[in-house]
Formats: C-alpha cells, structure tokens, sequence
C-alpha cells in the first residue's frame, strides 16, 4: 500500500464508515486544556464549515477546511477550572466531555521518562506501590501518545484516550512524569495534563525533524517506506509521535534522555540545544520552560569484550550541564547522587519527578523560600599548587555530610590526572595532589559510574564537570 493511502486509512480508522468529522485522538473526554492561552483546535471534514463552541464562555469559533479537509481554528481558554465541555460540529457534533483547563506539561525521552510506576520486568521504583496507591485524583489527567515510528510527520497520534489519575493507569504511566505531576499539583492546586511522548532506546535526533537536522551528517528514512522504520532513525519519533502535537497549546517540557547519545558527547553540545530550539519554534510559545535530567551514573561497559573502544558517559554528563548556557529558560536536575552502576534505569524516580517539579516551581511559577537547582561548576583559580574551585547554586554553601570528599582529579600542563584531595573551605573547593605541583585542570564524579560525594546544604548533589575542555578519549580499549 502506498504510503498516502496508508495514512489516510489510519486517520480513518476511529470513525465508522459514515463519519466525516474526524479529530486527532487528543482531542478527546477528559482532556486538559492550557489555561489563559489560545491553542489550536484541528481535524478534517468533507463539509465547508466547521463549528466550535466552548462551554466555558459559550463563544462560537467557525473554521473552513483547506483543500486536504484539514481545519484548524484557536480558541481561547479561562483561568484554570473545569469540568467543561466543547461541541464540534459540520453537521455531525461530536461533544468532548469533562474537559479541565489548567497547566498542561509534555514528558518526553527514552526509556527512564517512558519507565512506568510499577516498573520493568526485575527493574523496581522506590515507593511505587504506595505512589500508586495514593494517586486516585481527579484534577490531573495523563495522556501517553503511543510508541510510534513514521518516515513522514503526522497530525493525530495512534489511538489513545485521556486517563484521570487513579491506580489502574498511573501504575503503566511515566515515573518520572507522575511525580512531577502530583508535586506540581499538590503546590498549585490547579488541574495538571501531562503527555508522554517517550520511546526507550532513541537518541535525541529521532525526536527532531530534517530542516533541525541540516548541520549534520545523518541518513534519513524513505518518506515513500514505512516499514521497518527504527527508533534510532533520525526524525521518525517526531514524525509520528512529536508533530501530531504542535499547536495543542503547553506550558512547558521535562526532558530525560542522553544515554543513547552518551558515544556522541560532543556532537550532543550542539544537537540536545538545536532539539529545543526545534520545539520552541514550532510550538510558537516563546521559550517555552524546559527542564531536564542529567543521566545518572551506570557503567556503560560494563558488557563490553576485550577489544571493545569504550566510552565514558561523564563527557555526555558534561554536555547536559553545558547545555544550561545555551538554551534559555531550563534547567537541569541532577541525579548523580541514585544512580547504580548495574542498573541504567535508576530506582528513584520520585525524588526525579521532585526535583523537576520544584524547577518549574520556583522558576516559572515563582514561588520562593525554598531551593532547586543543583551546584555547578563556576570558575577556578590556582594558587601555588593548589586549586580553588567555586560553586553556584550553594547560597548557604557546600557540605559532604561528614563523608570524605571523593571522585576529584587534578592534571598539570602534561594534561594526565591524578587521584586529588579536596576539602571544603569558605566558597569552595580546595583540590590538591602531590604529584601535580602547578594545576591546569580539575575534574570531579569523571567516570561512568561515580558517585556523589558534594552537596549544598539543600541536598541537592554537585554536577560531575571538567574545567578542561581538552578532547575526549575515545580510544581507550578494554
């Protein structure tokens, strides 16, 4: 079957025979809308005339499809409440029911942002039984647009229907996304709608279409083939599961994803910022909010045979926190405190969640008096043989918990580390080795699966970082 007739029988599919009013499965019960915003409404008719009209201040919007059927008209949205209702018409009504409006979030990346409540198969979250039993709530409504690989974009997902948040769908619906969720809701008190587009397993690129991609030297599907299309292929996760949802109208985006970049660090400096400003374009919002997490430590070769070139994930660790200078508006949460080494699908995804949610609480919600952001590398200075390096984000400073402070290298101009002792003093870090008499660089948590050993005194732990920016050992042989 070609492809156009492939995908106008899969827009056809939800609809009986009859049927000529068709929307996107999104537009459905129990959907949130974005408050105080003018999103897009769209579907296909073969009628002239399309009619909206919205319970909640019962204005009527008329639209007028192209010469493709397609249709699509903004209307305007409340303050947050609900439950409403909007009827679409051509002729045939279609009436969406129990509609709130409030602050509507998209969740997006591989398999730690797909990873659901209950878990994978011998793969457990922390608390998650209790998580999950403790989520029936009718003021958030959760939406997971299925998994979706397409060599040309789409305007609808594949079939799927809003869920309000009780046990039966939180239990098979993204941890990390959750959690953010219900922190948000439990400090807002408004309804929260939250969209999962996650695929485990995808690089960055899969997520972005081709005109993002030009600066780069990746081979793209066949539009004119749909078959056999992986996940790893650029474009294919926007085609068929990011584009459907432009023009729905979000507040912002909470990002995990890297680890199937983490062999192409340097390349991810440029492609994770372009990735955003792809989505910040086509979304039409300004800058939207974008809020994401740095991978957590796991020894990537831990598989590999002998012979094998291995890499070290710290370097794409090291582009994440680059990245906060170059995409405005986000920021990072860091988890280098729960990873484990075995296991690349850390157990903590609520304290995840948490930390996103208090981001977006404290820098696009304003709220204040309480901390959000992790430690980050500032600036260095050296002084005889012994470096100085300072933090941000540590207003009542820096603290290892009494533990000795751990994972520090320092290198001279010959640019070989050696193991460092560090300690903490007024502002600071003080890194020290004996064998290093003048310091040219310092490195902290540099390695696949370090641990964290510092903290601001909020508990948040330091970000792995180099002062150097010498290039990355690719080479090194098992």
């Amino acid at each position: 079957m070609k492809l156009v007739s492939a995908i106008v029988l899969f827009l056809l599919l939800p609809f009986c025979s009859d049927a000529t009013l068709r929307l996107p499965w999104f537009f459905g019960d129990n959907m949130v809308l974005q408050q105080n915003y003018a999103p897009l409404v769209w579907g296909w008719t073969d009628k002239s005339t399309v009619r909206i009209t919205t319970s909640w201040d019962q204005k009527n919007y008329t639209a007028r499809p192209d010469a493709s059927g397609k249709w699509k008209v903004k209307i305007n949205t409340p303050k947050a409440g609900g439950p409403y209702e909007m009827t679409i018409s051509d002729g045939q009504a279609i009436t969406i029911k129990n509609i709130l409006i409030g602050e509507v979030w998209v969740c997006s990346g591989q398999s730690n942002m797909e990873m659901p409540l209950k878990g994978f198969p011998n793969q457990p979250i922390n608390n998650a039984n209790d998580i999950i039993f403790n989520s029936d709530e009718d003021q958030i409504r959760l939406y997971n647009i299925p998994r979706s690989t397409r060599p040309v974009p789409l305007d609808t997902s594949k079939n799927f229907s809003w869920k309000i948040s009780n046990p039966e769908y939180t239990a098979n619906f993204s941890a990390t996304g959750y959690s953010f969720a219900k922190f948000l809701y439990d400090k807002l008190k408004v309804p929260i709608g939250l969209i999962n587009v996650s695929y485990g397993g995808s690089p960055v690129e899969a997520f972005m279409d081709k005109a993002s991609l030009k600066n780069y030297d990746f081979s793209y599907p066949d539009p004119n083939d749909a078959s056999r299309l992986s996940n790893k292929l650029p474009t294919v996760l926007y085609n068929g599961m990011m584009h459907p949802l432009i023009g729905f109208g979000v507040k912002g985006f909470i990002w995990y994803q890297g680890e199937s970049n983490a062999d192409r660090p340097q390349q991810y400096e440029s492609l994770f910022p372009d990735f955003v400003k792809m989505l910040r374009t086509q979304f039409e919002q300004g800058d939207l909010p974008f809020y994401y997490v740095q991978i957590a430590p796991f020894d990537y070769n831990r598989n590999k045979k002998k012979g094998d070139t291995l890499i070290n994930s710290a370097f794409l660790r090291d582009a994440q926190r680059k990245a906060l200078e170059k995409i405005p508006n986000s920021g990072m949460a860091v988890t280098l405190d729960i990873g484990d080494a075995d296991f690349i699908h850390p157990r903590e995804k609520e304290r995840v969640g948490k930390r996103l949610a208090l981001m977006a609480l404290t820098n696009t919600y304003n709220y204040k008096g309480f901390e959000s952001e992790s430690p980050l590398y500032e600036s260095m200075s050296v002084k005889k043989d012994v470096a100085l390096i300072r933090f941000k984000n540590a207003p009542v400073g820096l603290t290892s918990y009494g533990q000795p402070l751990k994972g520090f290298e320092i290198a001279g101009a010959d640019k070989k580390f050696y193991p460092a002792q560090a300690r903490l003093v007024n502002g600071g870090v003080e890194v020290y080795a004996k064998d290093v008499k003048t310091p040219v660089a310092v490195r902290y948590a540099f390695a696949d699966a370090a641990n964290a050993s510092l903290f601001n005194t909020a508990g948040f732990p330091a970000s792995s970082f180099r002062t150097d920016d010498w290039p990355m050992e690719i080479e090194i042989k098992k």
